[in-house]
């Protein structure tokens, strides 16, 4: 008994200066970008569009009609979504024949690319210029969305992959905050620096392509999906700090034994494996209501909260700066506390206070003009959603998708869910506007619905993830999968302490 618990404490992973670097740099070179060019073009709007007309008057001598103006600009924010989309349908093929960290270098490519086409568009003179570069960097932002969380999972141990694995939303949301800073009239978002803004989201490409290759690879795709053992234990052995890294080695052969049993997946043949059914209807509902439960929605509208609220309108953007650092510092306090209280605790938590706040705003917003002080409980509102939004349904999810999975299924699952993910951030950008017109203020209503409906379904269907290995996971979905996962003909030995890995690749069948 003694010897098992001492097996268990050298098993529990710690921080190391190779896994930290690691962890930053694709954090910062990929994941940040996502947020920040999510973001970039809200500010200087208003001068992007005044080049588009000054572009058109100087080409055909008369100014743009408002109608193709509109078009030009709703083509201008959607194609980054849309990009995101292709970018997610890359992520399996790209990081089973490149590595995952190989992916995130190539991914630079569609950063640097339109980051260049984007800062010489005024010199150009061209607005069609950024349209395509928009859904490039899309691309990058579908890739990375993607790749960084199943690369930082898989080089994570078990008891920090939950901390870890919101370093990539942390970065979204740091992103986020820098755009909204950069943006302030004084120091970019004005009518000489839009372009630069535009062309700063290179700088961590660059910062990316410059230190990564000198982390390594993920173990678990060099083991597994490649054979290459001796890259694998080298690579883990600089992850953890020590030599002795068996423990986790046996772990990922018995790992690759079973999914040899199965055989390899590939991308089409996810949708109707059986074993996977629920960990892929989960994932999907997820990220679904990930995206439709409002929070661009939220931050649309919150412009104009804030000036019925009576605040100026030169500070709002103050305001907006100061609602991107809550988002920032809740995403912080979830890194520390989602390996205590676990990973369905923080989606749970979150949507249901998604779901409060979003009724509400609902209840404020009708009532804001007949009562005074109600515009201030409309600010409340938005800065309660932020919060809710933030501890669980923005970073959890990723986290969640990478814990669900084995390595064979991984790449598969995160291309589906990638896919999912953008897609319904393309709808919520393209319907709200036509929501918003038709219902108001009871938009919200529906927001609060599709919150509490993927609520109940967490509460009935997710389980609590954290602490497990993935062979574990799989085990807690084969009752309800009605499935047995059976280990390879090869036989592995055990040593002290084991037998719970023995024991999750073989599941009886019901």
């Amino acid at each position: 008994m003694a010897q098992t618990e001492e097996w268990g404490k050298e098993r529990r992973g710690r921080l190391t200066a190779v896994l930290v670097l690691a962890t930053l740099i694709s954090g910062f070179g990929s994941s940040f970008q996502y947020g920040y060019n999510v973001a970039v073009v809200n500010s200087p709007s208003p001068f992007m569009q005044q080049f588009y007309n000054a572009t058109h008057m100087e080409r055909y001598g008369a100014p743009m009609e408002g109608t193709l103006l509109t078009l030009l600009w709703s083509l201008t924010v959607s194609m980054y979504p849309l990009g995101g989309f292709f970018g997610s349908l890359m992520v399996a093929p790209l990081v089973n024949k490149l590595g995952r960290k190989g992916t995130l270098l190539f991914n630079n490519i569609f950063s640097i690319v339109p980051a260049v086409m984007m800062g010489v568009s005024e010199i150009a003179k061209s607005y069609e210029i950024i349209i395509v570069a928009r859904f490039i960097v899309g691309i990058c932002a579908g890739l990375s969305s993607n790749v960084v969380p199943m690369y930082i999972g898989e080089l994570a141990p078990k008891n920090l992959r939950g901390a870890l694995g919101i370093i990539p939303q942390l970065f979204i949301t740091v992103g986020i905050l820098s755009a909204q800073v950069l943006g302030i009239r004084n120091i970019l978002g004005n009518s000489t620096g839009w372009t630069l803004m535009l062309g700063l989201t290179s700088i961590p490409a660059l910062v990316e392509l410059l230190l990564l290759p000198f982390f390594p690879e993920s173990p678990r795709y060099m083991l597994i999906q490649r054979g290459d053992e001796k890259t694998a234990l080298r690579a883990l052995q600089r992850l953890r700090g020590r030599e002795d890294v068996d423990a986790e080695l046996s772990e990922m052969r018995l790992e690759d034994q079973s999914e040899k049993a199965e055989g390899r997946l590939s991308v089409l043949s996810l949708l109707s494996q059986r074993s996977l059914r629920w960990q892929l209807i989960s994932i999907v509902v997820m990220n679904m209501g990930q995206q439709l439960s409002g929070v661009n929605a939220i931050y649309y509208y919150a412009d104009s909260i804030y000036a019925s609220a009576g605040v100026k309108q030169d500070v709002i953007q103050y305001v907006t700066v100061g609602t991107g650092a809550v988002n920032v510092f809740m995403t912080i306090a979830a890194v520390f506390i989602v390996e205590a209280v676990g990973r369905r605790v923080l989606l749970l938590c979150g949507f249901g206070i998604c779901c409060g706040a979003c009724v509400l705003l609902t209840v404020a917003l009708n009532f804001q003009e007949s009562v005074t002080w109600m515009s201030y409980g409309s600010i409340a509102c938005v800065i309660i959603y932020v919060i809710g939004h933030a501890i669980g349904p923005s970073p959890i999810p990723t986290v969640v998708t990478t814990e669900m999975f084995r390595q064979s299924a991984r790449p598969a699952a995160f291309m589906v869910a990638g896919s999912v993910h953008w897609l319904s951030n393309f709808t919520v950008g393209l319907v709200f506007p036509f929501l918003e017109r038709g219902l108001g203020s009871y938009s919200f209503i529906i927001f609060a619905f599709i919150c509490l409906v993927t609520l109940i379904y967490i509460w009935l269907v997710v389980p609590e993830t954290k602490n497990k290995t993935f062979l574990e996971n799989c085990q807690m979905f084969a009752k309800r999968n009605k499935v047995e996962i059976k280990l390879g003909d090869g036989d592995l030995p055990l040593t002290e302490g084991k037998e719970s890995l023995e024991d999750a690749a073989r599941v009886t069948a019901f």
